[in-house]
């Protein structure tokens, strides 16, 4: 489930990834676009209105050279008037002159509205004795505005200042269809962009998304896959990276599961051998543990230990006999049906725990099991918790057909398990006590219990009481398991 879980998440982060590129792909090329776009508008508005400005400078001077050479100083209000009509008619269409004198001003059309001829346009001409312009808005309409003084032959202003004010409406006009006209272009642009975006990101993605397969088939145990390399980039080099890490794992997981198997067999091999030698010993105790009743004080103890001795060494014989059967995959289920209060029950009495352990087990919690796998795996728990643990211990049973689930919990009343070793309690030959270095048990039981469990479909965990106490619960599935065997 969580290793769906991280695959899912993954290819979201892939997708995210995607969705991330595309929208910066396509923020460059919309921010490129409305650049060049302003850019462009800017240009080609500027050049509109330059064309337009030296146009009407050079026809307005030209002009008013020839009409000046005739014009005599100082003038009166009927040659202003005269001066400026003939100026305007010159221009085009719409345009207004407007002639001055000292206090004398004539305007070829008499209507017009000299505000358009701001102040710092005549302070201009005045001072800088030279043609000067000025682009104004004026009531909403763009107007061009040229001033000039007429000078004598001798370079002296003369005191006459000429100013023409024609209109901009046509340059407007034009400049504001190209700005329509790229405008419109746009959105083709950003569609456009949109697509090479998705072809970026997908040739972009390909690589990090055969890596992440190639990674997650790692992680399911698929050694031998490696990452297709294509080019020499960053991500090639990144893949070829990874091969040759993939490589060095391979070879290490090989050497360890070839050393772990050496072992298991090793492990096997000596346990195997050592039955027939502790058969015949087991023979020879049984006769010591008749006669030590009957030897001398020393050699009856000596008798007994042999005998105790043996027994615990034929209980971790039989515990890494029953490992390795695990190990190799040969360990089977026996399954019947069987009443599992009675079941518990019987481990108890077996062992003469009855007295010592207090009981909660409801009749009518019948499931299919190996009562010999239960029954091992019941007395590892309760055996520890009395080893281990303090008294009183108790056996619950639970079944809920709902969640198709059975428990049975072994609680006791000790000091409980450190918090450091209760991920290790299940491992094998680990004691939570290193100073117990000899004790009943093999450090196998906890092990066994929890490999019994899993074969049954189930599962055993540890835990600390809130009260005090450990408290380790056996989850077995009530259905039948999917890896039985027939009872022979």
């Amino acid at each position: 489930m969580r290793r769906r879980e991280r695959a899912g998440t993954r290819r979201g982060g892939l997708g995210g990834l995607r969705v991330r590129l595309v929208v910066v792909f396509v923020l460059v090329a919309a921010v490129s676009a409305v650049t060049a776009t302003a850019l462009a508008y800017r240009e080609s508005r500027t050049a509109v209105l330059q064309r337009k400005q030296d146009a009407v400078r050079d026809d307005f001077r030209h002009r008013l050279e020839q009409a000046a050479a005739d014009f005599d100083i100082p003038p009166d209000e009927i040659s202003l008037t005269r001066l400026a009509t003939g100026l305007a008619d010159g221009l085009g269409k719409g345009a207004v002159v407007v002639a001055e004198y000292r206090s004398l001003t004539a305007a070829s059309d008499a209507r017009a509205d000299p505000g358009r001829i701001s102040p710092a346009l005549r302070a201009a001409v005045r001072t800088e004795n030279r043609l000067s312009f000025q682009r104004v808005q004026w009531r909403g309409d763009p107007y061009l505005v040229l001033g000039t003084p007429v000078t004598f032959d001798t370079g002296a202003p003369s005191g006459l200042d000429v100013y023409a004010i024609t209109s901009l409406d046509a340059e407007r006009d034009a400049t504001a269809g190209l700005l329509d006209a790229v405008r419109d272009g746009l959105v083709p642009v950003l569609l456009l962009a949109v697509v090479l975006a998705l072809l970026a990101a997908r040739t972009v993605l390909r690589p990090v998304r055969e890596l992440g397969r190639a990674t997650r088939q790692h992680a399911a145990g698929d050694l031998a896959t490696r990452a297709h390399v294509r080019g020499n980039d960053e991500l090639a080099l990144l893949a070829a990276d990874f091969n040759d890490t993939a490589d060095a794992l391979e070879r290490s997981v090989g050497e360890l599961r070839d050393q772990e198997a050496r072992a298991r067999r090793f492990v096997a091999d000596v346990s195997h051998e050592l039955r027939t030698p502790l058969a015949a010993l087991t023979m020879v105790v049984t006769v010591l543990d008749e006669e030590a009743a009957r030897l001398p004080g020393d050699a009856a103890r000596a008798a007994r230990t042999v005998s105790a001795e043996t027994a615990r060494l034929t209980r971790l014989v039989d515990d890494l006999m029953e490992m390795s059967r695990f190990d190799s995959g040969a360990a089977r289920l026996h399954l019947a049906d069987t009443d599992l209060a009675e079941a518990v029950r019987a481990t108890l009495s077996l062992r003469g725990w009855t007295d010592r352990v207090r009981t909660d087990l409801p009749d009518g919690v019948r499931a299919p099991v190996d009562r010999v796998r239960i029954d091992v795996t019941v007395a590892n728990l309760v055996g520890n918790a009395l080893r281990h643990g303090a008294d009183p211990v108790t056996v619950t049973l639970t079944g809920d057909r709902d969640r198709d689930l059975i428990t049975v919990t072994v609680t006791d009343e000790g000091p409980g398990l450190p918090p450091d070793t209760l991920a290790q309690v299940f491992d094998r030959f680990y004691k939570a006590d290193s100073a117990r270095t000899r004790s009943e048990g093999s450090g196998l039981g906890t092990a066994i219990a929890l490999e019994n469990a899993r074969l049954h479909g189930g599962t055993v965990e540890a835990a600390n009481r809130p009260g005090g106490g450990a408290i380790f619960t056996l989850h077995l599935p009530w259905h039948r398991p999917t890896t039985e065997e027939p009872t022979r």
